[in-house]
């Protein structure tokens, strides 16, 4: 019998996952957002703008702006983790095309 001898290549660092790029972070993002702001959607649509509490017909024009923007929001304080998904599967399908 012989001696065993350990392989070069066993030797060397494992390849590690490509960091995730600020592009990818801002795509997931953006997609976190849109996803918060079509769940909250329905939330508003049987809210009445009439006054004394409602913003008039304006309201009604803007609320899909707000309702934008409260997504945003939500995301840039940390959001509900989807974005943290996407960039996993992003890294993910990134490792396996190369």
């Amino acid at each position: 019998m012989s001696d065993l001898a350990v392989s070069p290549s066993l030797l060397q660092p494992t390849p590690s996952a490509p960091p995730p790029t600020a592009r990818m972070r801002e795509t997931a993002e953006a997609f976190e957002a849109s996803f918060l702001a079509q769940m909250l959607k329905p939330m508003f649509e049987g809210l009445s703008t009439e006054a004394p509490f409602g913003g008039g017909e304006a309201e009604g024009t803007w609320r899909g702006f707000m309702i934008e923007a409260m997504a945003r929001q939500t995301v840039k304080a940390g959001g509900i983790g989807l974005a943290d998904q996407v960039v996993a599967q992003m890294v993910k399908m990134q490792e396996q095309a190369q």
